[in-house]
């Protein structure tokens, strides 16, 4: 291992061991993943990781995050959130975040009081202050500790740090909850993001590893990975999608040129937002 990455992996096992107990608030995605690892690594039974029940993560995403835990000997707890019944949420404008993990964090809480837990992590790292981030205002609300951006490190650096560690969440695709697929200003629904998950599992079935299905009203536009964008091009996968999505309840379907890129439904935001870290969807 590389002495640096290596000297930010020993400060990382410090700053979890000072915290005797933790919460990890644990997604399932590369970050959060490694995380819960570690804290698993440093504290054992003293560190529970804690994943969303909500509507708005794909079921393939929490499958993999129980797979995760129950292969690693993780401690790990499901707990339903009802952000879906908060009008600041569900009308989807850009704090959308900052509700969701208010919510996360609050029904977090009451397990710290349960249990006798008093911190609470999550996997910002350092690459993520660059970004529009409402939830982590929500993080600064309730205290909650950032110990891969405390350990100064960036998403590559955890990425290899999880390979070294043999864990298979290593080069996990970038993942956001299934609501950063519905347009600001687009109401958000259980019904309507379980559509953008139908979707995007039927994309997963024919073997795409980077896509996101944003959600229009009657259009669906799919957004592939650049690399994978030709196979979507071909003229028989396109009837596939024409078929698979117009089965789903969409009129019309799209494939957008521009291929998958981080936050594209973000490009109507301010450049410069003032104050919380730029999303990236």
């Amino acid at each position: 291992m590389n002495p640096a990455l290596e000297q930010k992996q020993t400060k990382l096992f410090e700053l979890l061991s000072a915290m005797g107990k933790v919460l990890v608030a644990y997604s399932g995605g590369t970050d959060s993943a490694y995380l819960a690892w570690a804290a698993n690594r440093v504290l054992g039974a003293d560190a529970l990781a804690v994943t969303a029940d909500s509507a708005s993560i794909p079921e393939s995403h929490k499958r993999d995050a129980v797979d995760f835990a129950h292969q690693f000997g993780i401690r790990h707890r499901m707990i339903e959130t009802k952000e879906f019944e908060n009008p600041e949420y569900t009308r989807n404008d850009p704090n959308r975040c900052f509700h969701c993990k208010d919510e996360l964090f609050n029904r977090m809480n009451e397990i710290g009081e349960e249990l006798g837990v008093s911190t609470i992590a999550y996997g910002l790292n350092k690459d993520d202050t660059s970004d529009f981030r409402p939830g982590h205002r929500a993080a600064r609300k309730h205290e909650v500790r950032a110990p891969l951006l405390e350990a100064d490190l960036a998403k590559s650096e955890i990425r290899a740090l999880s390979h070294d560690a043999g864990l298979p969440t290593w080069d996990r695709p970038a993942a956001a909850c299934l609501s950063s697929r519905i347009p600001y200003g687009t109401q958000v629904t259980a019904e309507n993001v379980k559509l953008v998950d139908r979707g995007e599992e039927s994309l997963s079935q024919l073997g795409f590893r980077v896509y996101r299905v944003r959600y229009h009203g009657e259009l669906a536009r799919i957004e592939i990975g650049p690399d994978e964008l030709a196979k979507a091009l071909d003229l028989e996968m396109a009837g596939t999608l024409v078929k698979i999505f117009q089965g789903l309840g969409f009129q019309y379907v799209t494939l957008d040129l521009a291929g998958y890129r981080q936050g594209s439904l973000n490009e109507v935001l301010p450049s410069e937002p003032a104050t919380d870290f730029r999303i990236l969807n």
